[in-house]
């Protein structure tokens, strides 16, 4: 084992370095918690809340009408998001419905 030697004062101000550091690192953890995945939706959620098919969700994500957040490979909506486009697909369910209603009566 190896001993090394400093100087009090230079041990002090390497302390009080530390300890400043581990506060931040606390106060950095403490805030990223506040904003936990817990108000997130992932696509199932948003898949059940819009009443569509997890490839038309996909589709909003491609055409830049959702924005996602992806950890890892796994994506998250924020719930605000998705609520700006429900009359989005409401509008398309219409439309969809209105056309198949022309084909039918063709």
């Amino acid at each position: 084992m190896e001993v090394i030697s400093i100087e009090r004062s230079t041990y002090e101000e390497l302390q009080t370095s530390f300890n400043s550091f581990v506060t931040k690192m606390k106060e950095m953890a403490s805030r990223g918690n506040d904003k936990g995945l817990g108000d997130w939706l992932d696509n199932q959620d948003v898949c059940q809340m819009l009443n569509i098919s997890p490839r038309t969700l996909q589709t909003l994500r491609d055409n830049g009408t959702l924005a996602y957040s992806q950890i890892n490979r796994k994506l998250y909506y924020k719930p605000v998001d998705v609520e700006s486009i429900l009359h989005v697909v409401a509008d398309r369910e219409k439309d969809r419905k209105m056309h198949n209603l022309k084909m039918s009566s063709l």
